[in-house]
């Protein structure tokens, strides 16, 4: 009983300094969904000669689809849920970001390529917490993760 008695006290005292590793990681994970989204519409957008669309509608944190327009018609390609206790912003407050025949990226349909952030970090903590991460995004459609939420060269 007294062994049960000791475990339940370290417990107690260990639980708190996991939340910040936990925070971590759930920042980690969304970044590198949507990072593997942004890749995923590239490569979409390339083998359908445009026409695709990462739509964010509500606002990142509430999660992103991948769409194909061709004529008048749209279909999801990919839906992505929102990830859980995290805030997301886009650089220009943008909901929508395109994707051309060649695989760059914009803020505008039709638009020259651009490069743009989105910034990751734990909900209810600051832009610069050690969990924030910023994912820097060339027009080109490289993408380089940012620690701290730190500028995009």
């Amino acid at each position: 009983m007294m062994a049960i008695a000791i475990i339940a006290v370290l417990a107690a005292l260990a639980g708190p300094n996991f939340t910040p590793l936990i925070e971590r990681w759930r920042v980690r994970s969304a970044a590198e969904d949507l990072t593997s989204t942004l890749y995923y519409a590239r490569s979409e957008a390339i083998k359908r000669s445009g026409g695709v669309t990462i739509d964010a509608t509500g606002g990142w944190s509430q999660g992103w689809k991948v769409t194909h327009t061709q004529g008048d018609t749209t279909a999801d390609l990919q839906v992505s849920t929102a990830p859980t206790n995290i805030t997301m912003a886009q650089s220009s407050n943008k909901e929508k970001l395109y994707v051309d025949r060649w695989g760059m990226l914009s803020e505008t349909s039709g638009g020259t390529p651009a490069a743009m952030d989105i910034l990751l970090y734990p909900y209810g903590k600051s832009t610069t917490d050690n969990s924030a991460i910023r994912l820097c995004i060339a027009g080109g459609g490289r993408i380089a993760q940012m620690k701290r939420g730190a500028a995009c060269p």
